[in-house]
């Protein structure tokens, strides 16, 4: 039984809820209603007492339309790069360091040495097969002045030979194994970073490089661009990049454009080259890129908040217009396309030459008197 009250009652309490909603809605369109009727009213009454000098029009400001270019940008943030920045580690499986002969800071150039690992036991092995190469060239020169005489077997002096060459072979594996026991640059740069320190392993399937060599004498600006902007932004299109840390602004365009989308943040890649100049650039320095995707040479475009929405009508604008010797206020329902820096571009609804209302449009209604 206590079930079934509480059932009820939880039915009734629904029906009271519509209800009530039903009620709000009622009265609210019953209110727009009132409100047109009154506006018409206080028209109706400021026409037949403005010849009797009783009733002032409103003070309106307005402004003239003209078409101008409008441009719109993409603004994502990135950073500054230079245009070589790499992470050097060891050519071979790696080995302790022993000496690094560079700091934070030094230039270097392509191919100069920037640490040594340790290479005893190759050394060691190498010794070892001169000696073994000695060994098997003197068996050689034998075995051949034998079988230069036609004496022995052709298996013997095959054998001698393959011996030698072997040796010779290993040699040379061990040299460039031996070789590739020290560290070096590149390209021509500058150290950037050290993060090995003598003692301990270095190879080259750690995460973390030996040295960060970076190339500044040409820099780019590099920014990751959401996947909504990919069929907008391309190689070619202009930018213009703001450094906050120098105060300096720079024109150029989109040199790189990737074409591939980053599945972890959904971005692409964007790549602009920076002009040679004497600007300190420095890695990962915040870069603000303003990215032009759209511009129309002869557009109206028109202050944001001149535009008012009404959920009956949209979006409108006032202008001002003469009628039988009057200044009157007149709704004209606009499209608005984009949006950027404050300004809107309007595609239907306004014209070059209408004058549109910019101070004291908030409390005006169609047909409204007005003085400008």
């Amino acid at each position: 039984m206590k079930r079934f009250f509480f059932l009820a009652g939880f039915i009734v309490f629904l029906v009271a809820c519509s209800s009530n909603e039903g009620d709000k809605k009622a009265r609210l369109t019953e209110l727009k209603k009132e409100h047109d009727n009154i506006a018409k009213e206080i028209l109706k009454l400021e026409q037949e007492l403005t010849p009797a000098g009783t009733v002032a029009a409103t003070k309106v400001n307005t402004m003239i339309l003209t078409r101008k270019p409008f441009e719109h940008y993409i603004e994502v943030q990135g950073r500054i790069d230079g245009n070589e920045n790499i992470a050097v580690s060891p050519r071979n499986q790696g080995g302790v360091v022993t000496r690094i002969l560079v700091h934070e800071g030094d230039a270097v150039t392509k191919g100069q040495i920037l640490a040594e690992l340790d290479a005893e036991v190759l050394k060691q092995q190498l010794t070892d097969l001169k000696n073994r190469l000695a060994f098997a060239t003197d068996i050689f020169n034998r075995q051949k002045t034998l079988w230069d005489q036609k004496i022995g077997s052709e298996v013997q002096y095959l054998k001698a030979k393959n011996d030698m060459e072997s040796a010779q072979n290993g040699i040379a594996t061990l040299e460039d194994q031996i070789k590739m026991s020290v560290i070096t640059s590149p390209i021509d740069g500058t150290v950037e970073d050290i993060p090995i320190k003598v003692g301990q392993m270095a190879s080259s399937a750690s995460p973390i490089p030996a040295f960060r060599i970076v190339n500044f004498s040409k820099a780019k600006a590099l920014a990751d661009v959401g996947e909504a902007y990919s069929s907008k932004v391309k190689t070619g299109d202009q930018v213009k990049i703001f450094m906050p840390d120098l105060n300096h602004e720079v024109d150029q365009r989109v040199t790189f454009a990737s074409k591939y989308i980053n599945p972890v943040n959904r971005t692409f890649l964007v790549e602009v080259a920076l002009p040679v100049s004497n600007l300190i650039y420095r890695a990962n320095m915040i870069a603000v890129l303003k990215i032009k995707d759209y511009a129309n040479p002869a557009a109206i475009a028109i202050p944001q908040n001149y535009i008012q929405t009404s959920r009956d009508e949209g979006h409108y604008v006032f202008i001002a217009v003469e009628e039988n010797g009057k200044k009157i206020a007149q709704k004209r329902t606009v499209i608005p396309f984009i949006s950027f820096n404050g300004l809107t571009e309007i595609v239907t609804g306004l014209n070059e030459g209408d004058k549109i209302i910019t101070a004291g449009y908030k409390d005006l209604y169609q047909g409204q008197l007005i003085d400008f």
